[in-house]
């Protein structure tokens, strides 16, 4: 069975923290990376509990804000000469990864939620109760 986001999410951020802890010096670049890396796990496990579908999607949104502010801090440290480039692409296509399940989940959650606008207010509840019930958790 394939990784969920939070699964890769998770692996992920022990992945860099294990790095930084390796790395002498830098410490303002480190702190930003191990915040920002595990704050992408940390956003999508609050979206499993969230209090709407769009409260839902902002988590989601989030933690794609959080990846790509991870590549970032990971180009700077490459950049820098602070990680070598097999690392760096290593962790950026790991990060990209979960960026994109991020993109795709966020996609068709929206899709999902305006799909429905044009049906009846009891029809609509109804199936954004079997969304919130089945689909959500699916996606992570």
């Amino acid at each position: 069975m394939p990784k969920t986001s939070h699964e890769l999410a998770i692996e992920f951020a022990v992945e860099v923290t294990e790095l930084c802890s390796k790395i002498k010096g830098h410490p303002e670049y480190i702190k930003q990376l191990i915040r920002s890396a595990s704050s992408i796990s940390a956003n999508i496990a609050e979206a499993k509990y969230a209090e709407s579908n769009a409260d839902f999607v902002h988590k989601l949104e989030i933690a794609q804000k959080e990846a790509s502010e991870t590549e970032n801090w990971l180009s700077v440290l490459f950049k820098s000469g602070i990680i070598d480039e097999p690392t760096f692409k290593s962790l950026r296509n790991k990060c990209g990864k979960i960026r994109r399940m991020l993109i795709a989940s966020i996609t068709t959650v929206k899709s999902k939620m305006y799909g429905q606008i044009m049906i009846s207010s009891e029809t609509r509840n109804f199936n954004l109760h079997l969304f919130n019930t089945t689909y959500r958790k699916e996606l992570l």
